[in-house]
Formats: structure tokens, sequence, C-alpha cells
């Protein structure tokens, strides 16, 4: 006989699945059906080219690891392309955030402008931006990190202003109770409450740019992508293999620091 108590914890029937979740999912499956008709998707290459590319791919090994000491400076260059976009671009992106929350922006049409300004900057990928800055002022160091400073201007300032807009109020009106401009207001009201969780993303942004910077080198930004655009034209697969390898600890290496600094500061 059941009790009481084993009635109240009984757990309940599972709900049946609404059909709105059948007809979203028959419906993917058609667009994905048409969408693979429409390129003439197919997996025969990878049946009938596969004896092609063992053979490119046999060329990588052994990777020739003394390439990688000898494109030292474009190791340092890539790194410095990294470190000059993340200040450059946070620090502005800081000033695009406080415009695009509601919470510190000065007016509505103010708010409104910057929000659509933002998702013009990040309406464009961080290798548009290289082909774009590239064409403007010539490959090297100065167009990769122009590209970088809108690619981080678009992502930082997003999430930036997501924090401002969650922000507790109780300090903003101690601000305006006491006669604080909208300077101070920010400065004192707001700044303090968003700054663990701003030099999270400050980090974040410097471990996209390291990734990033070699994607834009490959269009003509500098650093090591610009290496490795010239070795794989010279079909110097030996040398490419020990670019990669390298590159991914170097990667891996920023990535696990930067992920325990920005735990102990949110």
């Amino acid at each position: 006989m059941t009790t009481v108590l084993e009635k109240v914890t009984a757990r309940p029937p599972r709900p049946r699945p609404r059909w709105s979740l059948w007809a979203g999912l028959a419906a993917t499956a058609v667009i994905t059906v048409w969408a693979a008709i429409g390129i003439e998707f197919t997996l025969a290459p990878l049946f009938t080219d596969t004896l092609r590319g063992r053979r490119i791919i046999a060329q990588f090994f052994p990777p020739n690891w003394d390439y990688i000491v000898r494109v030292w400076p474009a190791w340092v260059e890539t790194l410095s392309i990294a470190v000059i976009a993340s200040v450059v671009g946070c620090a502005l992106a800081l000033g695009a955030a406080l415009l695009a929350s509601k919470v510190t922006a000065p007016g509505n049409a103010v708010y409104q402008a910057a929000k659509a300004a933002l998702s013009v900057v990040r309406s464009l990928p961080d290798i548009a931006y290289g082909l774009l800055f590239v064409a403007a002022v010539g490959t090297g160091a100065l167009g990769g990190i122009m590209a970088l400073v809108f690619f981080n201007l678009g992502i930082a300032a997003k999430l930036t202003a997501e924090t401002i807009d969650a922000v507790d109020l109780g300090p903003l009106e101690a601000a305006d109770a006491s006669g604080g401009n909208r300077i101070q207001r920010a400065a004192r009201a707001v700044l303090p409450q968003i700054a663990p969780n701003y030099l999270s993303y400050c980090l974040y942004v410097f471990e996209l740019n390291i990734r990033a910077s070699v994607v834009i080198g490959l269009v003509g930004g500098g650093g090591i992508g610009n290496v490795i655009s010239v070795e794989l034209a010279r079909f110097r697969y030996d040398n490419l293999a020990a670019l990669v390898v390298a590159l991914f600890v170097v990667v891996f290496a920023i990535d696990q620091l930067s992920r325990a600094v920005r735990r102990r500061l949110v």
C-alpha cells in the first residue's frame, strides 16, 4: 500500500514531445538535404583522392625542427601584433561598451547608434578585415594590427556592454545622489563592478588574437602566418609541419595560462 510520502515523491511522467519539435527536426533535415544538393556535396574525393593525399601527407614527415628557430623574428612579430591589437582594441571596446549600454549611455539615440555600429563591426570576420586593411595600408604588421583591433572591438564591446547592463544599480543611484557627473558615475560606480569580467574578456581576446594573427598573416598581415603562406607556396611541407606543431604548442600554452588567470579574476 503506497504511503502519502511515496505519492508526493513519485517522479511525474515524462511529457511527450510536442509536434513543433518534430516539425522543426523535419524542416532542418529538409534544409540540410536541399543545401547538400545545391552545392553538389559528395564524399567521393575521400576515396578517389586518397592516394594523392597520402603522397602529400608523407612530405610533412619528418618535420624540419630547425626551421622553427630560423623564423624566430616572425614569432616575435606575431606575439607583438596580438599584444598591441589586444591593448588598443580592448581600450576602444571599453568606451564603446559604455555607450552601448542603457545603464551608461547619455541617451537612447546614442545607445541605439552605438549598438548599430557594433553590429556592423561584428558582421565581418577577422580575415575580411585583414584583406581590407592589407589592401589599404599594404602588407606588414600595421594592416594585421588594424584588422585585429576592429575584430576585437566587436567582441569585447559586446561582452562588456552586457556586463554593464547587469551591474548593481545601487552604487549608480548613490553617485547620482551625490551630484557626480557621467564620467565620475562610470568611474566610481560602474568600472569597479565590471573590472574582473572586463579583464577576463581582454585575456580572452588576446587568446583569439594569437590564432587570428596567423590567419591574417596568410593574407599579408605579417607574422608567422606570412611565413606559413610562403612555405605553402614553395611546397616545403617539412617546414610547414614544424611550424604547425610549434603553433599548436604556443597557442595551447597561452590558452592554459590565460585560463588560469581568468579563473583568478572572476
